[in-house]
């Protein structure tokens, strides 16, 4: 497996884009609510090293029991976390999307994880719904694979369109990751969650041993504990009408311009400049302009872009740029 580099959107060398398409976070947020949480959380002292309370509040959410919340620092250190205990109990292959974050295929080939030909081989099966950067189902043959899967559903909440490929009960037989920060515009705080399976006690135990004492500070704890609040979720349902419009404008925009889209049921897709215009060199010039997208030649899409959905006033920004004619 080769080592892909680290690419990631959001703010770079040359600070924060002023429109930035590149990263999914909401872009109606912050979430007021758990801002605020997050703003009055107490930096002077420790959080419980349990998280007693944040726990009972998230199994309560989802209905599940207590101990099959496995925190987290971020998606990212549970991709990593995972990896290793799947590794130190005989893992030997991964089965990844096609396009996909890097941090699943970062962990594997850091832990000497095999890409197995077939989801059904594989020792530890990483999926994505709705999938990044496409935000389209993906839905390999997870009930019969043998391995650990893993369905990372970091957009599930920012769903507009389409339905879960698997039900509840399906679900309960998974890991499932979530990491609310970006349904809550608030990317910038590090913290995620795991559901484990039914039956998975001593998997959780022994992942609990992998994790640093207080593997969430103050700020992140807050931001979950916010997750579970119906005011926050009233909020986020609301958003997701916001961000259909956007959305529906912005393909619009873009369509006029020439460009050709894929379907997602995000407000995030994928989409290719016209033809004659390279979308790596659009990416460069556009970004010195303030305008950031995220090429998507690291998720395997060369040629390809992923936008985030932006408010209007961003969306002009970008066609007026886009009267640039960048030649290949």
């Amino acid at each position: 497996m080769s080592q892909a580099p680290r690419i990631h959107g959001g703010p770079d060398a040359l600070g924060a884009p002023r429109y930035d398409f590149s990263t999914n976070s909401n872009a109606t947020g912050p979430c007021p609510q758990a801002l605020a949480a997050v703003q009055a959380a107490d930096a002077t002292r420790y959080p419980d090293a349990a998280y007693t309370a944040l726990r009972a509040a998230l199994a309560d959410f989802y209905a599940v029991a207590p101990w099959r919340i496995v925190l987290a620092g971020s998606a990212s250190e549970f991709i990593f976390r995972i990896t290793a205990w799947s590794r130190q109990h005989g893992a030997r292959t991964v089965s990844l999307p096609t396009h996909a974050y890097g941090d699943y295929a970062h962990a594997a080939q850091a832990w000497g994880l095999a890409v197995a030909e077939e989801d059904v081989l594989a020792d530890l099966v990483w999926a994505c719904e709705p999938s990044s950067p496409l935000g389209q189902a993906h839905s390999p043959m997870l009930t019969r694979v043998r391995g650990t899967v893993v369905l990372d559903s970091a957009y599930a909440p920012l769903r507009l369109a389409g339905q879960p490929t698997l039900g509840d009960s399906q679900r309960q037989q998974l890991w499932q990751l979530f990491s609310p920060n970006k349904a809550l515009g608030l990317t910038g705080v590090r913290a995620a969650f795991a559901i484990a399976p039914l039956g998975a006690e001593a998997a959780v135990q022994q992942l609990e041993t992998l994790a640093p004492s207080w593997v969430l500070g103050a700020h992140g704890a807050a931001m979950l504990m916010a997750w579970t609040e119906p005011d926050t979720q009233a909020w986020l349902q609301s958003s997701l009408d916001i961000l259909a419009g956007w959305k529906q404008r912005q393909v619009d925009l873009l369509h006029a311009a020439g460009w050709t889209l894929q379907t997602s049921d995000t407000p995030f897709f994928c989409a290719r400049p016209p033809t004659g215009v390279d979308a790596v060199a659009l990416c460069a010039t556009l970004r010195t302009q303030g305008i950031k997208l995220r090429d998507a030649t690291s998720f395997g899409l060369p040629g390809w872009v992923r936008l985030g959905v932006l408010p209007p006033a961003a969306q002009d920004a970008l066609a007026r740029a886009l009267t640039l004619k960048v030649a290949v």
